[in-house]
């Protein structure tokens, strides 16, 4: 009986569909979002193919953030290069912020480090800048409203929910806003930065908007909540 040679039959990051057969052979183990099936390990989720060692998983797209030009997003620098910023924007693919589009004034790279201006661990809210066809994404700070996010505290939402919490013409973030005292800014990316009077509260809210988004009367909800807290 011959052995079967055990193969990776996608890349890292590849789009596979539910069912698609990702690795076949026993060298390979299933991770999440992926499950044996004899001798194959197939992909039980709409996503990208995530290969680690002789783990293969798949990471979602449902309900994972997937970049769009224009889009404002609150990011981590994760790394630095010699003219650019790696940054970390909640999705399957990192983004770029070039010194360019972050810095509006000639810098002497033999004499500067960039990370006078933006270093490992910042917290930046950008804009979008482009998507390419094979999702490299360039940020920009070139808007009024980007910059270093310093203090605070930082929520995590489903980024499909983001609507629902800004509300109609911005009412229902203006609400959280006016009766905790806060600044709050709310990246398309799922990634929301508030700092002010009550933090504490206006996490409750936000929170609370994410896990019941469906229900009517959400803001006579969140209006109870927040004279509750008041």
């Amino acid at each position: 009986m011959n052995e079967i040679k055990s193969e990776i039959l996608v890349n890292e990051r590849q789009f596979v569909i539910p069912g698609e057969t990702l690795a076949i052979g026993l060298d390979f183990l299933p991770s999440s979002g992926c499950f044996r099936e004899n001798n194959k390990i197939k992909a039980k989720l709409m996503g990208l193919a995530k290969i680690r060692e002789r783990f293969i998983g798949v990471i979602p797209l449902a309900g994972v953030y997937v970049p769009k030009q224009g889009d404002g997003v609150i990011g981590f620098v994760e790394d630095i290069q010699t003219t650019f910023w790696i940054v970390d924007i909640n999705s399957p693919y990192s983004a770029i912020l070039s010194l360019g589009e972050a810095v509006g004034e000639y810098v002497d790279l033999t004499k500067t480090d960039i990370s006078v201006y933006y270093d490992i661990g910042d917290l930046i809210y950008a804009k979008v800048l482009n998507v390419s066809k094979s999702k490299q994404v360039q940020l920009t700070m070139n808007d009024y409203r980007s910059r270093k996010l310093i203090g605070g505290r930082v929520l995590k939402i489903t980024p499909s929910k983001v609507p629902r919490l800004i509300g109609k013409e911005g009412s229902m973030i203006e609400l959280i806003k006016k009766r905790t005292k806060c600044q709050i800014i709310v990246g398309q990316n799922g990634i929301v930065w508030l700092k002010g009077e009550k933090e504490g509260l206006a996490s409750k809210a936000i929170l609370t908007i994410d896990a019941e988004s469906h229900i009517i009367g959400l803001t006579d909800k969140i209006s109870e909540l927040l004279d509750k807290g008041e």
